[in-house]
């Protein structure tokens, strides 16, 4: 195993530069992973581009990615492939004791300021926060398991039935599996908005309508992160419905025509990450063949390239960014 390693390092606004570092020991409980591919999302291309999220900003070069599979590289686990929980929760706070680890107002996060991500080689991550990965999931899908567990939280949080008439606003990488997610509860009406043409149309193929000015749904989940796409929600959900915001803004606010969610007595609720079972429940789904991830990942880069990688991110080209570390 060797002592230094490729490290790709967000030092500022669209700036990743890739160092040579010293490869991280597992210290305490932690365990050591190599890793083998990671997924850039939405969030690491708001860090990206403007080194902040709401009220976080990068205030020292960081490793961004925390969509990551691996292969456990010390230990009795040795050689065994996992999918990471990127989340560390405190384990002591009332939110964590009461079972809503995924709101720990004290946990760590992959790829959050002053932990870093996997945008590199080699990573220390908690034991019991690395799932195993069967040898039907290749590394790529096993990276799309954690954005998986986001839309089936988020599905969760819409509290539909399959009579329900279901709109995804945006159909980014989130908004794809969301689609997939509702399709594998037996939803039939589901009606996507999105302007990029390449991906309403890879929404359809997985079983989605492209959403007419007139529609009305029973609830809609937004993914776009953008005042409009909530707006759009609010308009198509129905009296007495429900709207779930995923999608994570721009400058850490999110507006809408109150009056038109006040008149119809909406209720609005915000998504954030995933439940603990979430992630294994996206391994035992996909394991099984029950929701499918192709034509998801459009673009893959070597670690070397991670500032290409993250200009296509950036750009919105295609579906999935992937890098291979």
């Amino acid at each position: 195993m060797p002592d230094r390693m490729a490290v790709a390092r967000l030092s500022g606004p669209r700036d990743i530069r890739v160092r040579d570092e010293p490869r991280p020991d597992a210290t305490g409980t932690d365990i050591l992973v190599r890793v083998t591919s990671v997924g850039l999302c939405g969030s690491d291309r708001h860090w990206f581009e403007g080194g902040a999220i709401g009220d976080a900003a990068v205030d020292a070069p960081l490793v961004l990615g925390h969509e990551f599979a691996g292969v456990i590289a010390t230990g009795e686990r040795a050689g065994q492939r996992v999918v990471a929980d990127p989340a560390i929760p405190c384990g002591r706070c009332l939110t964590c004791a009461t079972g809503r680890v995924e709101l720990c107002p004290n946990g760590r996060f992959a790829g959050y300021p002053g932990t870093d991500g996997a945008l590199q080689q080699y990573l220390a991550w908690p034991p019991d926060l690395l799932l195993p990965v069967p040898a039907t999931i290749d590394d790529d899908e096993a990276s799309l398991l954690e954005p998986l567990g986001i839309a089936l939280h988020a599905v969760h949080l819409a509290e539909t039935d399959p009579r329900a008439r279901v709109a995804v606003i945006g159909a980014g990488p989130i908004g794809q599996l969301v689609v997939r997610a509702l399709v594998r509860e037996g939803i039939s009406d589901i009606a996507v908005a999105e302007p990029l043409s390449h991906r309403l149309e890879l929404a359809e193929s997985a079983g989605a309508r492209s959403v007419k000015d007139a529609d009305e749904v029973d609830v809609a989940i937004e993914t776009a992160g953008e005042d409009a796409a909530v707006d759009a929600a609010v308009e198509h959900v129905a009296p007495g419905g429900r709207v779930v915001l995923v999608g994570i803004p721009n400058d850490d606010r999110t507006t809408f025509s109150a009056s038109v969610a006040r008149r119809k007595g909406l209720t609005l609720q915000l998504c954030r990450r995933m439940r603990p079972t979430d992630l294994a429940r996206a391994i035992e789904l996909v394991g099984a063949g029950a929701i499918r991830l192709d034509g998801l990942v459009s673009h893959v880069y070597e670690l070397r390239d991670a500032a290409a990688a993250f200009e296509t991110l950036w750009r919105r080209d295609g579906h999935k960014v992937v890098v291979h570390p």
